[in-house]
């Protein structure tokens, strides 16, 4: 054996090492340090923090609101997005690019921001209701401070999640069956009961499954709606329960999030069962079937679907701009009362807004940048790596962002309550502890986009240079990330425009000093400072949208389908 193979030999199991350290810290042990605090704590086996958790009515209660939101919220994002997707992909619709982008920019928003944009739109405070007379009197209550409020936002927020899986299985619906059908006499609707919905099925139950996940998870939209309803779900059950006892009820806490993650994973297992009990294969592909002619139908159509664009995007957000721009609760807007002063005091005046927007950003850039250079060898291995384990590398890297976000937040609490052993090195309390559950809950949105570049490169020229002796790390550097660049940093975009306003984790993990966006537009809503709160979720969408419209630059160098708005 040459001295250069053994060089590179050895450079491909340092790295595998290095992916290796990578998962178990950031998806292995935080799960396993969850699973032993219900069935463990202390070292010793226990039912304690099952048998409380258990003879909690709170916890029932919690229980049966997380799976009555959770259903009904996917319901109604499956329909919503599955309509959406046939309208766009099957017919010849006008527009298409940007009605995509404009409906997929729910998903791409913060849920918090989403909650409140809907609250000042029909809130009895609402500058926009003012403006056309119908606002109810000021103490009335909001009518989305309910379970129909939580279950329209939930189906407004992941329609879109639905749309996009939806309609890439669309894309693959074979030509042929579809003409076949038509030649045969059948009508469109009847082709799309009988051949479109039947095949969509594996789709559709696909995306019902990660909605699902979604809902259950979601802690942004209950806490805006439920809390002050005293409607409480299992993230906002647990919120409190931090809030008010702190460390003292990790192990209830613990409980709860494991109880999470059980609904979650009975929805998707619900999914793979019931799409085994048919077989959706075809036996060929085919160019994308024609689009469906409109006729004179088109016109009413498009109007449509642009009403519920504006619906369901435009209104929410011109309704929290509005509410941004008025001096206080309840005054009217007008050319009089119009003032930037809500902007001004959470850029400029308070101290925590002002951490919270370098906190936000700061945290998302690092976990940005960190994703992207892990995603590139960990998607070396997965996409080309032939061994065994790669699969399961995969599902482990997946974990911590399919389970609700929640489920994290209490694990990385657990495993660094104390100070790392050997080091002394203290997490909890920190800044550090929000960018380590970022780090463990984001690379995945990375991760994807990087295998798909991999799966769509000639790997002639990283194998030549290796016949050449070029070691593993030096094709890396050299060859291998200058071809998947873009579609990792597009990755990496994806992780800032997420992480920047995101709340769900940040919510149990933050401390005095350690604020992010999410934390403080939370913290605004609950005080009653709604015209802050609109300002800094205005800002964050402004700031979204930009990023949407610069990634749009790596498009013709990335893999289809890494830009989930790109038609």
């Amino acid at each position: 054996m040459t001295a250069r193979v053994k060089e590179s030999r050895g450079q491909e199991m340092a790295l595998t090492a290095a992916v290796a350290v990578v998962i178990v810290l950031l998806s292995l042990l935080p799960m396993l340090r969850l699973l032993k605090e219900v069935v463990a704590p202390g070292g010793v086996v226990s039912d304690t923090a099952i048998r409380l958790g258990l003879s909690s009515s709170a916890t029932w209660v919690a229980t049966w609101h997380t799976l009555v939101v959770g259903i009904f919220g996917t319901l109604l994002a499956v329909v919503l997005g599955t309509f959406v997707a046939l309208l766009v992909t099957l017919t010849d619709i006008r527009g298409r690019g940007v009605l995509v982008l404009c409906y997929v920019m729910p998903l791409m928003i913060a849920p918090q921001v989403t909650a409140l944009a809907w609250l000042q739109l029909f809130g009895p405070a609402s500058p926009f209701l003012k403006l056309l007379g119908l606002a109810p009197p000021l103490g009335t209550r909001n009518p989305l401070y309910s379970t129909e409020g939580i279950i329209l936002l939930l189906g407004v927020q992941y329609g879109p999640l639905v749309f996009l899986l939806v309609r890439a299985g669309l894309r693959k619906l074979p030509r042929e069956l579809v003409e076949a059908a038509r030649a045969g006499g059948a009508g469109w609707f009847t082709v799309l009961r009988t051949v479109v919905l039947p095949l969509m099925t594996p789709s559709i139950m696909a995306a019902a499954a990660l909605a699902f996940v979604s809902c259950v998870g979601n802690f942004g939209i209950p806490a805006f709606l439920g809390i002050p309803a005293n409607y409480l779900v299992l993230p906002t059950l647990i919120y409190q329960k931090l809030a008010g006892g702190g460390p003292a009820v990790l192990g209830e806490a613990a409980f709860l999030s494991v109880l999470i993650g059980v609904i979650a994973m009975a929805g998707i297992v619900t999914q793979e069962i019931m799409s085994r009990r048919r077989d959706y294969r075809i036996s060929s592909t085919s160019l994308p079937a024609e689009p469906y002619e409109l006729g004179r139908w088109r016109l009413p159509v498009e109007a449509g679907i642009w009403l519920l664009i504006v619906l369901i995007l435009v209104l929410p957000l011109f309704g929290l701009v509005l509410t941004s721009l008025v001096p206080g609760y309840g005054i009217a807007l007008s050319s009089a009362t119009a003032t930037l002063d809500n902007y001004r005091f959470v850029l400029f005046e308070h101290a925590g807004s002002r951490r919270a927007f370098f906190n936000s950003f700061a945290l998302s850039i690092a976990a940005a940048v960190f994703a992207v250079l892990v995603a590139v060898p960990v998607g070396y291995l997965i996409a080309w790596g032939k061994q065994r384990w790669v699969r399961l590398v995969n599902l482990l890297i997946e974990l911590p962002y399919a389970l609700p976000g929640v489920v994290l937040a209490i694990a990385a609490l657990l495993m660094f309550l104390r100070p790392i052993p050997f080091t002394g090195i203290q997490l909890y309390n920190t800044i550090w502890i929000i960018l380590y559950a970022y780090l463990a809950r984001f690379l995945v949105l990375a991760l994807r986009p990087t295998v798909s570049g991999y799966h769509q490169i000639d790997r002639a020229l990283e194998e030549a240079a290796q016949v050449a002796g070029a070691g593993l790390f030096t094709r890396l550097r050299t060859i291998v990330f200058p071809l998947v660049a873009p579609a990792a940093i597009a990755g990496g975009l994806l992780i800032f425009m997420t992480a920047l306003s995101e709340l769900t984790v940040s919510a149990l993990l933050w401390s005095s000093g350690s604020e992010t966006i999410g934390v403080v537009m939370f913290s605004f809503e609950q005080g009653g400072d709604s015209n802050y709160a609109a300002a800094m979720s205005a800002i964050t969408v402004a700031i979204t949208f930009v990023l949407m419209l610069v990634t749009n630059l790596l498009a013709p160098y990335l893999p289809s389908g890494v830009l989930p708005w790109r038609d």
